[in-house]
């Protein structure tokens, strides 16, 4: 399978390159399990919305960890790609689980009944401003927490690509003045 990265990539980098993919999947895996298997049979209150809240605050608090991790890294790149993997996919599968608890609260709150992957669809569908029609907020509630999603994208995509891009620099940087070897170059990035 190493074959495609033949010529971009030092032999001994390869194995870094894919064992990086392999977690950031596994990553995704979990994630995604962890959301099917969670018990969201409560009812959606005032205290769901600061529970989300308190875990978009989470997920920020991640982020700023996995900077620093990423400028310490050995392989800057290849870390902002772990922490991309993990850091999207979690702050997605909160909205998906607010409006999962939302929409079982409030069947109304929907033009139609929704399922968790219905709800997952939904806040990927949001995040990717595609908006397919399909499934639409209908009430005030749900109208206000696909609005905050909208502008929570907005700052996802900005800062945080902005802040991992920023931590690589640093991160190659620093590398590079210790006087370890740089990532080189290609397509690839090696790091």
């Amino acid at each position: 399978m190493a074959a495609p990265l033949t010529g971009i990539v030092a032999p001994g980098h390869r194995k870094v390159i894919w064992w990086t993919l392999v977690r950031s999947l596994i990553s995704v895996t979990a994630l995604v399990v962890v959301y099917y298997l969670l018990p969201l049979e409560q009812t959606a209150t005032g205290a769901t919305l600061v529970q989300l809240l308190i875990g978009l605050i989470l997920v920020g608090v991640f982020g700023v960890w996995q900077i620093r991790m990423i400028v310490r890294a050995s392989y800057p790149a290849l870390r902002a790609v772990e922490t991309l993997a993990t850091a999207v996919p979690l702050y997605l599968l909160l909205f998906a689980a607010g409006y999962y608890l939302l929409a079982q609260t409030q069947p109304a709150s929907f033009t139609q009944s929704l399922t968790r992957t219905d709800t997952l669809y939904f806040t990927v569908t949001v995040f990717a401003t595609v908006g397919f029609g399909d499934i639409a907020p209908v009430s005030q509630v749900a109208r206000v927490v696909t609005t905050a999603q909208m502008v929570a994208n907005l700052l996802v995509i900005g800062l945080l690509l902005r802040a991992v891009l920023g931590a690589v620099q640093v991160g190659r940087s620093r590398r590079d003045t210790a006087g370890r070897p740089g990532d080189g170059p290609g397509p690839a990035g090696g790091g």
